[in-house]
């Protein structure tokens, strides 16, 4: 176990701008950092990430946290594990103590996983630098790819020898189980390893953990595949995942641009030749999730292909998805016999970042351009292409981005601009028809399905994220708000009184009138603090050992929205009032008094219904007259309280 010291050196040490930044490009809005969220599908970012606070928060799923859960819930990983990741990114040796058989068995299968495929990328590795057979076979090959020790190194790159269970005996040597093995087709049902002389290329996520493995034949067998890959598995599906990622993440970010080609060994060589922003769809067309992964670095996507039909022809089959997304997509066709591996080992880095740029062609003019003299003078193929450029144009969701294509297809084509906008109107209408269909079965609660598997938000999802908390509940969130997020701070500096201490001498006598557990939880808890003389912080409550706390914690302290200084600085227009920060004291007041007010007018309610019920039974005079005392005195104070909120009160 990680002894508490380390945890707390990691928690220190870890800043929520630099860890998230590892997987979401995030761009600078005023004090706070945005992107798009890694957690659901969006196209508009509401992912915040706040530097001064050392949290995230994502205003249309609704999660959050700290640095050290932001890490669990994106690698999915647990607790300590967690820790051990933001150990090794700001190089903290963490103190442990001895894990016990029982820790050990409780090891999630996730984790297991990727033990076994660490496992199993390292034998790899070994096989091709340490055997003869890996050496003369595997190294040889890579070498006359041109690829370099230190790339060969970088990649993880390896050899499967053609023993047919040197895998397998080994790792069940080492105490890995069998069941594992097979789950992550690493050796079959009869305990044969899968992967039997191949050169191995290890497949990684973005925080760069082994997932998978693809392996190319080395013998020439006409019946075996070239390429065979790893099954899916609980950390590895095929569609959301790009080779070289992991790799590429930092540049293409950088660089504001990605490189999509076909195969490992494109990749690898660019990287090695310092084009760093590049990734593999692995010789399928593009997914959604693909597009999406990469969508959370940049919207600019490159896609280089070789000069035959075939490679123009998978390059638009991801058109469509990819416009959707709102990305800006181009193509290059690399010279004729030419695959980004070739052409950049003859070229070099210059000439071929040059080719690049001359030679990049938006995807919907190339595509206009491809199918225009395909039709060359035949009126039917002539109508089936505007027909297929306008469903092309249709998926464009940026309106001023799709009439600038509608003008330049217009006079690539020499149609009518008018029936092009017919046809897309059409299209779009149709669109809208269908998701007005599928939104009816919803409703119905019949199941709609979506195109290319594609994230759907039920209409009760955002309900959930900013739920409304009407009557006592809503003034008790408020109090509780204000204890988390300024309970440290100085009510009263002449008499060092803090707002914690402030709102707990002002509610003790009501107390018992709190609707919300949770919301008490947080006033005990800072009654305890307070008793205790320890600081009212923040950060107490964002790693408070309870989920509950900790997300109201998160929830109550972010914003998508923050006070601008910009009306000072550039109009010379100060604001009419501070900044909610600012605002302790004045809050704290308002806050106490609202509270108070609804509390008086519960009071009021009771004892009216006291009085009725004794006026009704003609119960004793004494009590009769007591109520209407406490009914005056209450009016007196609701009325008090009221004036000082410039509230109204009903006679």
């Amino acid at each position: 176990m990680i002894l508490q010291k380390s945890i707390q050196e990691v928690i220190e040490a870890s800043k929520i701008e630099e860890v998230v930044g590892d997987f979401v490009n995030l761009r600078r809005r005023g004090v706070n950092l945005a992107g798009l969220c890694p957690f659901h599908h969006e196209k508009t970012p509401s992912f915040y990430v706040s530097p001064a606070k050392n949290i995230f928060k994502c205003f249309g799923c609704a999660k959050g946290g700290t640095p050290v859960q932001f890490v669990m819930e994106h690698e999915n990983l647990s607790f300590p594990d967690a820790i051990r990741y933001l150990a090794r990114k700001y190089k903290i040796e963490l103190e442990e103590t001895e894990a016990t058989p029982e820790v050990l068995e409780e090891q999630q299968l996730v984790e297991s996983l990727y033990l076994v495929n660490q496992f199993a990328s390292q034998f790899f590795q070994d096989q091709l630098v340490l055997t003869d057979k890996g050496k003369t076979i595997g190294l040889a090959y890579f070498k006359h790819r041109g690829f370099k020790e230190e790339t060969i190194r970088k990649f993880g790159l390896g050899f499967a020898p053609e023993t047919g269970d040197a895998l397998t005996r080994l790792a069940i040597e080492k105490g890995y189980s069998i069941d594992l093995l097979r789950s992550l087709g690493l050796c079959s049902s009869s305990d044969r390893d899968f992967f039997r002389n191949r050169v191995m290329f290890p497949i990684h996520n973005l925080s760069g953990k082994v997932i998978a493995f693809a392996g190319r034949i080395m013998n020439k067998d006409p019946k075996a595949p070239k390429y065979i890959n790893s099954p899916e598995t609980d950390i590895y599906q095929k569609s959301k995942v790009l080779f070289g990622a992991f790799q590429a993440k930092t540049a293409i970010r950088k660089e504001d641009a990605c490189f999509l080609v076909e195969g490992y060994t494109d990749v690898i060589s660019l990287h090695q030749n310092g084009i760093e922003n590049v990734v593999a769809s692995s010789g399928t067309s593009l997914t959604i999730g693909q597009i999406r992964l990469i969508k959370r670095f940049s919207n600019n996507l490159v896609i280089l292909y070789d000069g035959d039909q075939a490679g123009v022809r998978a390059a638009l089959r991801g058109l469509d998805l990819a416009l959707e997304e709102d990305m800006a997509v181009r193509v290059v066709i690399l010279p004729d016999g030419e695959d980004p591996d070739s052409f950049v080992q003859k070229a070099g880095k210059e000439d071929f970042a040059d080719f690049i740029k001359k030679n990049a062609q938006d995807i919907i003019q190339l595509e206009a351009g491809i199918l225009l003299q395909q039709s060359a003078n035949d009126p039917t193929k002539r109508a089936e292409m505007i027909g297929h450029i306008a469903h092309t144009i249709s998926r464009v969701k940026n309106p001023i981005r799709r009439d600038e294509y509608i003008r330049n297809v217009r006079e690539l084509l020499q149609v009518d601009e008018g029936k092009l906008v017919l046809e897309i109107n059409r299209i779009l209408h149709k669109e809208v028809e269908k998701f007005a269909h599928r939104q009816e079965l919803e409703s119905r609660g019949a199941p709609a399905s979506t195109e290319h598997g594609a994230d759907t938000t039920a209409p009760g999802a955002s309900e959930k994220v900013i739920s409304q908390e009407f009557g006592d509940g809503y003034q008790e969130k408020d109090i509780a708000r204000l204890l988390i997020t300024a309970g440290n701070k100085r009510f009263d500096s002449a008499e060092e009184v803090s707002v914690a201490e402030y709102v707990l001498m002002n509610i003790e006598d009501v107390l018992s009138e709190f609707d919300q557990p949770l919301y008490k939880q947080v006033v005990e808890i800072t009654y305890q603090l307070v008793s205790d003389k320890k600081e009212v912080t923040l950060d107490f409550f964002l790693h408070h050992p309870e989920e509950s706390i900790r997300q109201l914690a998160i929830n109550v302290s972010s914003s998508p929205y923050e006070y601008s200084e910009n009306w000072e600085k550039r109009h010379d227009i100060g604001l009419s009032q501070n900044p909610p920060e600012e605002n302790h004291r004045k809050d704290a007041e308002n806050l106490i008094k609202r509270f108070k007010l609804r509390k008086i007018r519960r009071f009021k309610e009771r004892n009216a219904m006291k009085m009725k019920s004794l006026l009704q039974a003609n119960g004793p005079e004494e009590e009769i007259q007591a109520c209407m005392q406490l009914h005056l005195k209450l009016k007196e104070i609701e009325t008090q309280l009221a004036k000082d909120l410039g509230t109204v009160v009903l006679k």
